[in-house]
């Protein structure tokens, strides 16, 4: 039997990365370093120019195809690096083993390079369905050219028939969501604010088939010209929920059959993650966001938190083939718009919970495992252990005890084909203490101790295959076979 190691994600990136358009080379440059950690996936940012040149992250998604090739918005190289660079990174994970994730978005341009007439009825922002002012003409910011590009790999032009709307009128310099006249938002879409089809920018129409069209040629293109492993799906919610289903039959009718591919629902409402995952006919995964925020609420709650209800409610519990499993990421991080972060205290823990158990896939975020420099926020404690837990030991059946408001834990058995595996791993959100938890008989008479370092007893396996093992209060201790 081939040894088969369990896959772990990397976020390879944080908001705050310095604008030094060297990211790509620290990529390439980490490869082997992230292949020894046991990371086995890593999601690159957006690779393509965005609206702020070199200062954007890459959601302000400006050029589809100028990956870091062309003078645009002041600068040839993205915030990243330059095309050549970022394919180097590619190959460079490849090379390692490490299959890559790009960022792909499809919601939204931003950056036009001219203004347009367009008539256009304000809807209120609270109530997308809701008219405020009647239909009159704006200027709008809808047409691309491209004019540096020249008409290298597509000569595709964009102009305000190919969006729904967009939330700046220049004639009066005014803010709003402004409906162009003879659309609609798409209907099949998140519910929020009565219809959430627009976020940002200038708002894509995906009704249009012409637009969907050079969607297709543009993700085949850049699958021929990276030859990336999968993607990662910005605001999947604000987009008709079929639209990638279809989209992503046809990358994979183009490329591999199992393309990899993750969606960014953001919502706490796991009713709302499943109905979308029905409506996509499940042709992805989801990032397990209510997990996100038990941790979030079990990291401010004082010891208060029922911490065997830490999985209740979430998708890795209800749906675990479909749920990437995440502690933080670029959104959440201090001084983002969606700013919930974990409290440093907590997320040992909460590493430990996913990298260790068997359902969902594990995605470690870059200001976790490298810090975040900008907030003074440094790498998480034991991160780089648990990982090599996961990669080394987290195998065979599990045991889980959830059975405790602030002691619970879970227990691996091991395989035979990875030598000395099987683990017990016990996290406390309040006082210290122990369980007695079952680890296979095939472990009775074997001696455990705790990998992490936080508790210095050995613990001798029953011939029940048995063992009380023990934890810190407010900390995490993985037990495993010396």
């Amino acid at each position: 039997m081939s040894k088969k190691k369990n896959d772990t994600l990397i976020q390879y990136f944080e908001w705050y990365l310095p604008e030094d358009c060297a990211h790509w080379k620290r990529c390439s440059k980490e490869a082997e370093q992230l292949k020894e950690a046991g990371i086995t996936m890593a999601w690159l940012p957006p690779a393509y120019k965005g609206a702020s040149g070199k200062y954007d992250v890459g959601y302000g998604v400006y050029d589809l195809y100028d990956l870091g090739e062309f003078q645009q918005k002041g600068t040839i190289p993205t915030k990243y690096g330059t095309k050549e660079e970022y394919i180097q990174a590619i190959e460079s994970l490849q090379k390692e083993g490490i299959a890559v994730i790009a960022d792909v978005v499809l919601n939204h341009k931003m950056g036009a390079d001219e203004l347009e007439q367009v008539k256009a009825r304000m809807e209120a922002w609270d109530n997308r369905n809701q008219t405020v002012n009647g239909e009159e003409e704006i200027e709008a910011w809808t047409r691309f050219t491209f004019p540096e590009r020249k008409g290298i790999y597509s000569d595709f032009q964009w102009d305000w028939n190919c969006f729904d709307g967009v939330d700046w009128d220049e004639k009066k310099k005014q803010k709003g969501v402004f409906l162009f006249a003879g659309k609609d938002w798409d209907g099949e879409v998140d519910g929020e604010y009565a219809n959430y089809d627009y976020l940002m920018g200038a708002d894509i129409d995906m009704s249009n088939q012409e637009v969907l069209e050079e969607l297709k040629r543009w993700g085949k293109w850049y699958l021929d010209v990276t030859k990336a492993d999968g993607f990662r799906l910005d605001a999947v919610k604000h987009i008709r929920f079929s639209f990638f289903n279809e989209w992503l039959r046809e990358m994979r009718d183009y490329g591999k059959e199992n393309f990899f591919a993750v969606g960014e629902y953001w919502s706490p409402d796991i009713g709302r993650l499943k109905n979308y995952l029905d409506k996509a006919d499940r042709c992805m995964k989801l990032f397990d966001v209510p997990l996100h925020f038990n941790f979030q609420r079990a990291s401010f709650g004082n010891g208060n938190f029922d911490m065997g209800s830490i999985f209740n409610g979430t998708l890795v519990n209800e749906e675990s083939e479909f749920a990437v499993t995440f502690v933080d990421n670029h959104d959440t991080q201090p001084g983002q718009a969606l700013q919930s972060w974990v409290m440093d205290w907590f997320k040992p823990l909460a590493y430990g919970l996913i990298l260790l158990q068997e359902k969902g896939l594990p995605c470690v975020f870059y200001g976790d495992y490298y810090g975040i420099p900008h907030d003074n926020i440094q790498p998480v404690k034991g991160l780089d252990k648990l990982l090599l837990l996961r990669k080394n030991y987290a195998y065979g059946r599990e045991h889980r005890y959830f059975d405790h408001q602030n002691i619970v834990g879970l227990t691996r058995e091991g395989e035979p084909e990875w030598e000395k595996s099987g683990l017990a791993l016990l996290v406390s959100d309040g006082p210290g203490g122990s369980k007695v938890m079952y680890v296979g008989e095939g472990k009775k008479g074997k001696t455990f101790y705790d990998y992490m370092g936080n508790r210095p007893e050995k613990v001798v396996i029953g011939e029940d295959g048995k063992g009380e093992f023990f934890v810190e209060g407010g900390s995490v201790s993985v037990w495993v076979e010396e």
